[in-house]
């Protein structure tokens, strides 16, 4: 099928990064949110994203110019009933994800492919909850969205042909590529990096610093940004949320660390709240 209208929903950091890269792509683009507050904020963060590619000679300023026209904005998601595919990129809560596809079902076209941008939740439960679960895939982007070059694409068991080779075209067209992983929680880039995650915190309750712990993965392991650093962008409370999930399909293995709990109830969750592994009320 062909793909034309891409409607987003979730206007924060990856929501409003997947419209920006699909504006870019020359895609029609409505992105939605709850409140217009939240979709003024994810406006401006995509203007500023653009802004420093016009001052980086990437784009002109014209260019810019008509991939802002090309996004729209909404705060309901019955304007969804025209869009080849829609992307939900809404908090990483699973009832309230199948609740917005079940939404969905009774909005969108028969042929729409329905995605999900989540990073650990199974595909195939997200998909049940619709009429139509051959048309739900998972579509994961990296963060920050404009930037990172892979794309996770996760059919489910349900998942047509069809839409898992219309989803990798849209991937390739917007200028990435697409990885394709099975329907296990944190299909593979999650699965990998947040268990290095998990590693590095039994390293520092072993009594490694966190700056060394970061400094030898990033020079030793030629990583552009150590495990501890990644946290505190990320947030403590994210990695938690993910970990927990993995842990619940497989095992004593992936068990997140105490002290990763301990910095979650404490509140330390990384840059959001000021301070995690480093302190960052000074940045």
């Amino acid at each position: 099928m062909a793909i034309k209208k891409v409607f987003v929903i979730g206007a924060g950091t990856m929501g409003n990064g997947i419209a920006q890269v699909s504006a870019q792509a020359g895609y029609d683009v409505t992105m939605s949110d709850i409140k217009d507050e939240f979709i003024q904020k994810g406006m401006a963060a995509i203007e500023k994203s653009l802004d420093r590619m016009v001052k980086k000679e990437i784009i002109q300023e014209s260019e810019k110019t008509a991939i802002v026209a090309r996004i729209k904005t909404t705060t309901d998601n019955k304007d969804a009933k025209d869009a080849d595919m829609v992307i939900e990129a809404a908090p990483e809560i699973l009832d309230l994800k199948k609740n917005i596809f079940k939404q969905l079902d009774g909005i969108c076209r028969p042929d729409a492919i329905l995605a999900t941008n989540t990073s650990s939740l199974p595909i195939g439960e997200i998909a049940a909850a619709t009429a139509k679960p051959e048309r739900v895939i998972g579509i994961h982007f990296m963060n920050p969205v404009p930037v990172m070059k892979g794309v996770e694409v996760i059919p489910a068991r349900q998942t047509s042909a069809e839409t898992l080779e219309a989803s990798k075209e849209y991937v390739k067209k917007i200028g990435k590529e697409p990885c394709e992983a099975r329907d296990y929680a944190g299909f593979i880039v999650s699965r990998l990096v947040d268990a290095l995650m998990n590693e590095a915190f039994w390293c520092v309750m072993d009594g490694n610093k966190p700056e060394e712990v970061d400094k030898a993965v990033k020079l030793c392991l030629n990583h552009p940004m150590g495990p501890l650093e990644l946290c505190d962008l990320a947030g403590a409370d994210v990695v938690l949320h993910g970990l927990e999930t993995m842990y619940e399909e497989f095992g004593e293995r992936l068990m997140p660390a105490p002290l990763l709990k301990n910095m979650v109830r404490s509140g330390d969750l990384g840059r959001k709240t000021g301070r995690g592994f480093y302190d960052h009320t000074q940045k």
